[in-house]
């Protein structure tokens, strides 16, 4: 086709998209109005990022590759509503589109009956975005279907009750608003009840018995860890570990799950498209708004792409105390809340806190094997890194002590991980009939309200004398005291006992004191 050129006969064009915020999309209007007297040039409004703006070189270059004309008049793109800041290279597609039609050089008839993103290249060629799944859910809601590039669609064609439909390249797209004769999207992956295959496995782990059962109770109860042991002594080994003991998730969670990794741009691997976990391990030098979310057009971080998994901090200490408070709130409420100039937003994260370090700088306190040379100051300094509303919401303390090496050549059968979720998923099916009918979405132990304690954890006179003295002997606060209640039903729910009993608490109680030295005279002392 030759360069196109109109004199002052306008014509606008219409086509919904959407603006992703956080984890949700929100409906966007992408408007073209061609053949506008004025100078000849494309002016882009509503608020859109840099990205956005330099939409109109690949869209040209796209328009040109592909035996299109490119506008010869005032062109001006208003991406509507004006008050929502857009971001991305999304409304290509869109714009392109647009201009097509607002041109007359193609009808596009059936373009109002569907929401249309993508990325462009030069030549015409369509590439992934982010936050495709949330496209869909926007699609759904609106009664619309999906037009996305084809490696976009795979992921959006997991929400159900929307069509999605895959292009490959601008004239592909213009072929199929046409006529569209081709079937939508069908994801690949079966809503099967088959268990998720993991590489590790529990059984690969020798000795480590009472680490094992501590984690299981976690698991369990959906409990906060942590670990504390000299170095090589297994706690990163059974941290990765523990998403195979973790019940399968829901084809909800595993959806929820999906949106927040498209949101955020993240492509799941393979095998996380098996209804497995999600495990996450930043390094410690990651920064608040790595950990938490945010940006100056917010987004999840490692808290929410942990949402329903594990989110594993090696060496606790060394990360920074500043970006360690920031998961007081995530901790407490499952769920992030963070405001910026670009509006409010709230991020799911209602992980499971795993984290894992040394006894002391050198980590050698409490290896049989090798001295310490840390003096108390040290230790002390080391230690105070870590503040205690932060140690108050972790629930089990849990002390590692290294496998020898007898225990090591000896290798005798062990429980494989799909043997321990059989008990763990056992536990968690009596969590959920107990909290089937509060009329709130509490699935474990570990979420349970104050309100919910007093109804399901109370106590018989032996186990309150001894919560009583292990707080006054301790100087627990209310939160850890409430803590140790949660500990205490999953253990009673995991032994199948309708009540909690003096022996739950004694195990429970244990996992309060890191060093665990006063357990066993106050033990004897009851």
């Amino acid at each position: 086709m030759g360069s196109y050129a109109v004199a002052c006969a306008s014509m606008l064009s219409t086509v919904s998209s959407g603006a992703l915020r956080g984890v949700e999309a929100f409906p966007v209007e992408v408007e073209v109005n061609t053949g506008e007297c004025g100078e000849p040039r494309l002016v882009l409004v509503g608020l859109p990022d840099s990205a956005v703006k330099e939409s109109q070189n690949r869209v040209f270059s796209a328009l040109m590759t592909t035996q299109f004309a490119i506008p010869r008049t005032h062109t001006t793109v208003n991406l509507s509503p004006g008050d929502l800041r857009k971001e991305g290279s999304l409304y290509d597609l869109p714009i392109a589109l647009g201009i097509l039609q607002s041109t007359r050089q193609t009808p596009l008839s059936h373009l109002s009956e569907y929401i249309v993103a993508g990325e462009l290249s030069l030549s015409g060629r369509l590439l992934p975005i982010k936050g495709s799944v949330a496209l869909a859910l926007l699609a759904r809601k609106c009664k619309k279907s999906l037009l996305l590039p084809r490696l976009s669609a795979e992921e959006a064609s997991w929400v159900k009750d929307v069509k999605v439909f895959a292009v490959d390249d601008l004239r592909d797209a213009v072929k199929f608003l046409n006529h569209p004769d081709r079937e939508p999207v069908v994801a690949s992956w079966k809503d099967d009840d088959q268990e998720p295959v993991y590489d590790v496995d529990f059984s690969e782990v020798q000795g480590q018995e009472a680490l094992k059962r501590a984690i299981e109770i976690a698991v369990s109860g959906g409990h906060n860890l942590l670990m504390v042991g000299s170095p090589g002594s297994g706690k990163s080994m059974l941290a990765q570990r523990i998403p195979t003991i973790m019940p399968r998730s829901s084809f909800e969670e595993y959806l929820e799950c999906l949106n927040i990794y498209s949101a955020s741009g993240t492509v799941m691997d393979e095998y996380q498209r098996k209804y497995q976990r999600p495990f996450r391990s930043p390094h410690h030098t990651m920064s608040d708004v790595g950990l938490l979310g945010g940006g100056r057009l917010p987004g999840p971080g490692e808290v929410s792409l942990a949402h329903t998994g594990v989110l594993f901090l090696d060496e606790l200490p060394e990360f920074h105390r500043s970006t360690l408070e920031v998961l007081r709130q995530p901790l407490e409420d499952g769920k992030v809340s963070i405001s910026r100039s670009a509006g409010k937003i709230q991020l799911p994260a209602a992980f499971m806190l795993v984290a894992a370090m040394n006894p002391c700088p050198c980590g050698y306190l409490m290896d049989p094997r090798r001295a310490c040379h840390c003096s108390s100051m040290q230790i002390q300094r080391y230690r105070s890194k870590i503040s205690g509303p932060l140690l108050d919401r972790i629930d089990i303390h849990a002390d590692v002590v290294g496998v020898s090496s007898s225990e090591l050549r000896y290798r005798k059968p062990l429980e494989s991980s799909a043997q321990i979720r059989q008990r763990v998923q056992k536990t968690r099916e009596i969590q959920k009939q107990r909290f089937a009918n509060i009329g709130m979405p509490i699935w474990t132990n570990a979420r349970m309200g104050s309100n919910h304690i007093r109804e399901f954890c109370s106590l018989d006179s032996e186990s309150e004398k001894i919560l009583s003295m292990a707080s006054e002997r301790l100087g627990l606060s209310a939160r850890a005291y409430y803590r140790i209640l949660k500990v205490s039903r999953t253990i009673a729910d995991m032994a199948e006992a309708p009540n909690i009993t003096s022996e739950h608490i004694l195990e429970a109680l244990q996992y309060r004191s890191r060093e665990m030295s006063w357990m066993p005279p106050f033990a004897k002392a009851v």
